[in-house]
């Protein structure tokens, strides 16, 4: 028997080996197309060297995305995104063998499995470097955008996991803006956990976004947008925790008259405290950064009382460069905490109820 024959750990039946499937995904018979599309799906799965060796069925399977039958594009479609998994050749390939233009026509059908691979498709195929450029080109981004709006729970996560992989080629962040994703961002942002993967995605974009008017007026304008990042800085992972902190950052620096009292009003100043102290290198700079923009009023005001935020603000910027500063940043911030929450709490209640009655 041939060494290179699979079998199944269920049952021990033979399945087809990697020259059988590089063979019947030749052929002329469309079943036979279909069950070698199948068992490249099943091969390639969990095993790189099957990846490496399957790789010559890639333009077989981009041929079957092309035909009439569902069953067909499904299996070729399916195999593809395994051979991409961690393949950048293939995932090079994929795209060169004129993938993109029958996965982007998938994502405008009315087939919700369709939709949802040619997502997934996407967000594999994104993450190569030299696909960034191509796939923007094509068309896909506004339609990404679009899945992000109103897709499946699963697509619209692989939907803004795949526009992240596209925003980090520079020349993309226009294209992207120009779909205008912010609503879709901020909702999924909204309905996640905000120490997830997804909500890291979610504020990575922001901060590319919103140094673009329109994206900052996008943000401001959606009711709980602002909450939501904040929300991330609180309780987000390290990583979304300083794309948090640099999106409120940005938009302060940008105009700082304009986003200062909205963000106030949101109660950054505790998590932005607590960065100080807890965050990334980047994080705490930028946190401290934002912290100096949000003291400093631009507009004239009356003496402040001692117990105010914005005078432990004061004082936490001015003390924590010093040899002791963890102690120091710690024991103001656990005052300056309390302060807060007392400060808060009227404004905080107003807004759960707000919440309840939508």
């Amino acid at each position: 028997m041939d060494t290179r024959t699979c079998f199944s750990a269920a049952d021990g039946s033979a399945h087809f080996s990697v020259q059988q499937a590089l063979d019947f995904i030749q052929s002329d018979d469309p079943v036979s197309k279909i069950r070698a599309a199948q068992e490249i799906r099943r091969l390639t799965k969990t095993s790189q060297r099957c990846r490496r060796q399957l790789s010559p069925s890639i333009p077989p399977l981009v041929s079957m995305l092309k035909v009439d039958s569902a069953e067909s594009k499904e299996s070729a479609l399916l195999a593809l995104l395994n051979l991409a998994v961690k393949d950048e050749e293939n995932k090079v390939s994929i795209v060169a063998a004129g993938a993109l233009e029958p996965i982007t026509r998938f994502l405008q059908t009315d087939s919700t499995s369709l939709r949802e691979y040619s997502t997934a498709a996407l967000l594999t195929l994104s993450a190569s470097s030299v696909n960034k450029p191509i796939i923007s080109a094509s068309g896909a981004t506004p339609l990404l955008v679009k899945v992000l709006g109103n897709g499946s729970p699963q697509a619209k996560i692989d939907a803004v996991m795949a526009l992240y992989n596209l925003s980090t080629h520079s020349d993309n962040i226009c294209i992207i803006l120009r779909a205008n994703p912010v609503t879709s961002i901020v909702k999924l942002l909204k309905s996640c956990r905000k120490s997830s993967k997804i909500a890291e995605k979610c504020t990575a974009l922001l901060e590319s976004l919103v140094v673009f008017d329109e994206a900052r007026s996008a943000l401001v304008s959606e009711e709980g947008s602002l909450l939501a990042v904040v929300e991330v800085l609180e309780g987000g992972s390290p990583q979304s925790r300083e794309h948090a902190v640099g999106t409120l950052l940005a938009m302060c620096e940008i105009d700082r008259c304009k986003y200062r009292d909205p963000i106030l009003k949101e109660g950054a100043i505790p998590g932005l405290l607590e960065l100080t102290v807890h965050g990334t290198n980047k994080s705490r700079s930028k946190a401290k950064m934002l912290l100096q923009l949000l003291r400093e009023s631009p507009y004239p005001k009356p003496d402040l009382q001692p117990d105010t935020i914005e005078n432990f603000v004061c004082n936490i910027i001015s003390q924590i460069d010093g040899d002791d500063q963890s102690g120091k940043a710690k024991k103001m911030l656990a005052e300056m905490v309390k302060v807060s929450m007392e400060q808060s709490l009227k404004h905080l209640q107003k807004r759960a109820l707000i919440f309840e009655s939508c």
